[in-house]
């Protein structure tokens, strides 16, 4: 029986998933240990990248084949917008940032060709390349968010939550989904269609990494380009 898509892509990207892991952003969550600053860092740019991924699950419900896929894509769209980015408000809040100031945030280099590269890939490609663009991130966090719940709680609350929610049933449930919604869209794929949609796939999980580095080292726009 020959191997979902789904999985022979995450093979194929394991190397980036495995630093992910072993990111020292992402070990400071699971131990507590990570500097607030640092983490100020990913919400205020995680809350500007998911306004842009929340559109990918829009070109999703209106490029989707069937009513069930349509509805799940509604579902996760909603997931996005009323519970993942109402957990960075309350992030936001923890670290004195107002909502103001936090629709006022302005995308870093990473997070803007990452989110260009997904809305793109969105709007452009057919639903086995949005499927395949998405899942580093929808997937990627799942995998992440139950590795460290399988370590020791962290005490500073803010961590724990981001574990809890990343590993929860509701998120699993949503990733195993899109798995499988891959898996069902592509079918039997041929030489061309996976080796498009590897290079798909291992771009968003680069980005995936390279997101991690940026919030862990800061990032800007070049200074002859700050006021342009």
């Amino acid at each position: 029986m020959t191997e979902p898509i789904s999985m022979r892509l995450h093979a194929a990207a394991l190397p980036l998933w495995e630093a992910q892991l072993d990111h020292p952003f992402v070990r400071g969550i699971g131990d507590g240990t990570l500097e607030e600053e640092r983490f100020r860092r990913w919400v205020l740019q995680d809350y500007v990248y998911l306004k842009e991924f929340a559109r990918v699950f829009a070109w999703a419900v209106a490029k989707a084949d069937r009513l069930e896929s349509m509805g799940w894509y509604a579902t996760v769209l909603d997931m996005t917008l009323n519970k993942e980015m109402a957990l960075h408000r309350s992030y936001a809040e923890r670290f004195g940032i107002t909502e103001a100031e936090l629709e006022a945030v302005s995308m870093w280099p990473t997070t803007r060709a990452y989110t260009d590269f997904l809305v793109r890939t969105a709007a452009d490609g057919d639903m086995a390349d949005l499927l395949a663009a998405l899942l580093p991130c929808a997937w990627g966090y799942i995998v992440i968010g139950q590795a460290l719940a399988g370590g020791d709680r962290p005490d500073d609350a803010r961590y724990a939550d981001w574990i809890d929610q990343y590993a929860s049933e509701e998120f699993e449930s949503a990733g195993t989904w899109l798995r499988e919604e891959l898996d069902r869209v592509v079918g039997a794929a041929d030489v061309p269609t996976f080796t498009r949609l590897r290079e798909i796939f291992l771009l968003s999980s680069r980005y995936e990494l390279r997101f991690w580095d940026m919030c862990w080292e800061g990032e800007e726009w070049p200074a002859a380009e700050a006021g342009r």
